[in-house]
């Protein structure tokens, strides 16, 4: 994935064979005021639904969210989702871009994130675990009885 903006560090196949992205992307603050911060994306084709996202702010805390990837993938071109997380294009003309933000009880962040990396990694996700195919290796059987493993275990 070379190409891109300075800020992009991107491979593949990271050494544990997750695919991972890490994307220096920026915390909109208000209309004048951004912040620096670098979000590593990561992704399991055993957890095959979801997109790990890890922020890490100069200074701060690292914090990790875990996006629906069609959520994501739809973001990049159109509004998708609701409620705590939410992606949409933005309509500058000057960049390819998606606002992502993340809510949780009565606080919200949100950010910018470059569209051609992601969109690139995450067509790479898609050649591991394609679209619709999330649930195929799913034994039914198993997480039945498992969920109802655990009910009984509740209810003891």
């Amino acid at each position: 994935m070379s190409g891109y903006q300075p800020g992009v560090q991107a491979s593949r196949t990271a050494p544990h064979g997750r695919p991972q992205l890490t994307l220096d992307i920026e915390r909109v603050l208000d209309v004048s005021a951004r912040q620096a911060i670098r979000a590593e994306f990561s992704y399991d084709p055993e957890r095959p639904l979801i997109v790990c996202v890890e922020f890490l702010i100069a200074g701060g805390p690292r914090v990790l969210w875990r996006i629906g990837r069609d959520l994501l993938q739809q973001g990049m071109y159109s509004m998708s989702g609701f409620g705590d997380v939410q992606v949409w294009p933005t309509n500058l003309e000057e960049r390819a871009t998606a606002r992502l933000q993340l809510a949780s009880g009565d606080m919200a962040a949100l950010f910018e994130l470059p569209v051609p990396p992601l969109a690139e990694w995450l067509e790479h996700t898609y050649q591991l675990v394609p679209a619709g195919h999330e649930l195929a290796d799913v034994d039914w059987d198993v997480t039945a009885a498992g969920l109802l493993d655990g009910r009984r275990a509740a209810s003891d």
